[in-house]
């Protein structure tokens, strides 16, 4: 059997499609988006072609709001660190969660410590859920931003992001939502949640490596992060990077014609995957929610008595690609800080697996993955002293 990989949710291998889109626009667009003679205006035509369908995607109002980034961690910093500076006169405290990603959460750590903010890091229960009273608890007169993600990269639960941005409406706050992981798997509606500010990246959804987006509500204010040209409408400067933008594009079409099926077949394969741990694992322990309140292609679990990273190199020798958690913290000898917040152990945290599930993935592939892991499981408990086998 091929290699089997179950890793999607930290990056996407490129649809063909995309890839031939950025062949395309290497070769045939090379112009610079600001020159004003025509290769360059050819350029900047396509860039504002790629605004509006990345616009259509999440709803916003205007095609100009996208601005492009780098990717996830540039689009969080700059809506964080924008938005915080340009009005720290009205206030200088945030509100975020425990299970953000790094990219928040040492954004928010670093203005706490080099522009004195007051960050309120809120809990979460048993699934990952942030409790609605518990912001509205938080609030304060200086609070100028909530940042709270869509749905969790780690253990998949989706927040009430609609409620946060109804309780937000009329209140002199910006309401931020990192959606780098829900964006291919659920649709967002930027003007009916009430959303400010968005982040998201192509390279979740099968597009490349390096691109990523800001949705920036018409009239919010912002302090750009990146000193330099006039690009992005004066929010992010540096010549943009048209090619991958334009794959960005082709991929969002993509979703945007697939997502249906897509988050149908995914649900399928992901209760499966979860069935058959629980049926055929003991003390397998299941993270995050169960149903529609859990991303369609998201499966993660501790498994007692053992380490993840045993798990993951097992699994590579049967041909299957998983991960343990979050790919920017793989190099980490802690465990998760998800999994702390939701309530586990540093013993069981370490035991962690995740499977993320992808648009070629398939059932055959699922059923490969359930015969092997429980033997695999259970060859790591018998070498642990941890285990009790009596």
């Amino acid at each position: 059997m091929n290699k089997i990989y179950l890793d999607h949710a930290a990056t996407t291998p490129m649809d063909s499609e995309v890839i031939n889109t950025v062949n395309k626009y290497m070769e045939d667009y090379y112009g610079n988006p600001s020159s004003i003679y025509q290769t360059g205006q050819k350029a900047n035509n396509k860039l504002n072609e790629a605004r509006e369908t990345v616009a259509k995607l999440i709803n916003a109002q205007d095609f100009r709001e996208i601005i492009f980034t780098s990717g996830g961690t540039e689009s969080d910093n700059l809506a964080i660190k924008g938005t915080a500076l340009a009005r720290k006169k009205q206030g200088k405290h945030i509100i975020t969660t425990k299970i953000e990603h790094h990219a928040v959460l040492h954004t928010c750590e670093y203005l706490e410590k080099h522009h004195n903010f007051d960050v309120t890091y809120l809990d979460v229960d048993k699934k990952g859920f942030v409790k609605l009273a518990d912001l509205k608890e938080a609030l304060r007169e200086e609070t100028t931003l909530v940042s709270i993600m869509t749905a969790n990269n780690e253990i998949g639960t989706i927040q009430p992001i609609k409620e946060i941005g109804d309780f937000l409406k009329d209140k002199d706050v910006y309401f931020h939502t990192d959606a780098v992981q829900a964006i291919g798997q659920m649709k967002i509606n930027v003007q009916d949640m009430n959303i400010d500010l968005l982040s998201a990246s192509a390279h979740k959804i099968h597009g490349p490596k390096g691109v990523g987006m800001l949705y920036i509500k018409k009239g919010t204010k912002l302090v750009p992060q990146m000193n330099g040209g006039a690009q992005e409408r004066n929010r992010r400067a540096g010549t943009e990077n048209v090619p991958g933008i334009m794959g960005f594009k082709k991929a969002v079409e993509l979703v945007m014609e697939n997502r249906k099926e897509l988050v149908e077949k995914n649900t399928y394969l992901r209760d499966k995957l979860i069935k058959g741990i629980e049926n055929n694992i003991e003390e397998a322990v299941l993270n995050g929610p169960r149903g529609s309140k859990r991303l369609s292609n998201n499966v993660s679990f501790c498994f007692k008595y053992i380490e993840g990273e045993s798990i993951l190199l097992n699994l590579d020798m049967q041909g299957i690609a998983a991960s343990s958690g979050s790919a920017c913290t793989s190099g980490s000898l802690d465990p998760s800080h998800v999994l702390l917040a939701i309530g586990h152990s540093k013993g069981t945290a370490h035991g962690s697996l995740r499977l993320s599930l992808g648009k070629d993935n398939t059932e055959e592939e699922i059923d490969f993955v359930l015969e092997k892991l429980p033997g695999i499981i259970q060859r790591i408990r018998d070498m642990s002293p941890l285990y009790n086998k009596e």
